[in-house]
C-alpha cells in the first residue's frame, strides 16, 4: 500500500507542471549517450510520448554524429574535424544523410510509435522548411537562414510528433543541400515555432563551477563571464551558444541535460528543482 501511495504522490506532485505546461511546444536536441544506449533510449521514447500524451508538443531534432563517423569509415571516406564541425565534401554529404535520413531518424520515429507517441520522420529539404548557406571553407556544413514553421505547425496540429533530421536545403537552387549542426538547428526550430522551451540533451551533467558543481541557473552575463575565466570551455561552449541563441530567437528558456540520467527529460520538467542547467534571459 505504502508503494501505491508513494506512486500517487509523485502524480500529484508533477500534476502543477503538467497544467502549467499543458498545451505547450518544447524542442528537445537529442544525441550523445542517450541516442546510444538501448536502455537510455527506450527510458527518452517513453519521455516524449509521455509528454505527448498529457498534452505537451515534443519536437524531437536528433544528431547522429557517431553513426557517420561509422559509416563513412566503412566506406572509406575520411573524416576531418574542423572547431567542432564535420568538413563535408559531396561524398560525406551523402553519408551524412544515408545515417541521419535514412538510418537514425527512422530507427527514432520506430521507438516513438512503438512507445505510443504519433511520430513522423522529417529533414529540412521537406518542404524546404529549413534552408542555410555554407560555412566558409567547410564544405557541405551550413547554417541556418531561414526556417519556414508552416510543416512544423500543420504536424504539431494534428498531434504528430516531429523527428527532425538536421539536413537542410539550399538557399542557392544549384546547392545539393546542408549538413547542420544539431544544436544549431534546435536553436533555429525553437525559435521559429516559439516553443516554450529548448532542451539541450548532452553527455555532461550540465554547465560546472570550477569545483565540478552544478550551476542550476545562468544568464548571458554569467555565461560570457564564465567563458572568460575558461569555466566554460571545449565542447560545452557550442551549447551554451545554442541555448543563447534560442532565447534570443524567443525561447522563454533553454537547458543543457544529463541524458545519461534515467527520465531526464520528466525530472526536469516535471519536479520543482530539475536536474540541468536552466539558462534564462
Amino acid at each position: 500500500m505504502q508503494t501505491k501511495l508513494r506512486t500517487v504522490q509523485t502524480l500529484l506532485d508533477a500534476l502543477p507542471y503538467i497544467r502549467k505546461f499543458y498545451g505547450e511546444t518544447v524542442v528537445i536536441k537529442y544525441g550523445g549517450a542517450a541516442q546510444v544506449d538501448p536502455e537510455l533510449k527506450n527510458k527518452f521514447a517513453q519521455d516524449i510520448a509521455l509528454l505527448s500524451l498529457v498534452g505537451m508538443k515534443p519536437v524531437v531534432v536528433h544528431g547522429g554524429g557517431k553513426s557517420i563517423t561509422d559509416l563513412s569509415a566503412r566506406l572509406g571516406i575520411k573524416t576531418e574535424f574542423r572547431n567542432g564541425l564535420r568538413v563535408t565534401d559531396r561524398d560525406s554529404l551523402l553519408v551524412a544523410q544515408m545515417a541521419l535520413i535514412g538510418e537514425i531518424n527512422t530507427e527514432i520515429v520506430s521507438l516513438l510509435n512503438d512507445h505510443g507517441a504519433k511520430a513522423i520522420g522529417i529533414n529540412g529539404k521537406d518542404g524546404g522548411f529549413v534552408k542555410a548557406a555554407p560555412i566558409e571553407n567547410m564544405g557541405f556544413v551550413g547554417e541556418v537562414r531561414d526556417v519556414n514553421p508552416d510543416l512544423l505547425l500543420k504536424l504539431i496540429g494534428d498531434r504528430f510528433v516531429p523527428v527532425v533530421a538536421p539536413i537542410a536545403s539550399a538557399i542557392e537552387p544549384s546547392q545539393p543541400g546542408f549538413n547542420i549542426n544539431a544544436d544549431a538547428m534546435a536553436s533555429a526550430i525553437a525559435g521559429a515555432i516559439r516553443a516554450k522551451k529548448a532542451i539541450f540533451m548532452t553527455d555532461a551533467a550540465g554547465v560546472l563551477d570550477k569545483d565540478k558543481n552544478l550551476l542550476c541557473s545562468l544568464n548571458r552575463a554569467d555565461i560570457e563571464r564564465l567563458k572568460a575565466d575558461g569555466t566554460i570551455a571545449g565542447g560545452m561552449i557550442p551549447k551554451v551558444d545554442s541555448a543563447l541563441e534560442a532565447l534570443k530567437y524567443g525561447v522563454d528558456k533553454a537547458h543543457i541535460l544529463d541524458g545519461r540520467v534515467e527520465h531526464a527529460l520528466l525530472l526536469e520538467i516535471f519536479t520543482s528543482r530539475g536536474v540541468s542547467t536552466e539558462i534564462t534571459r
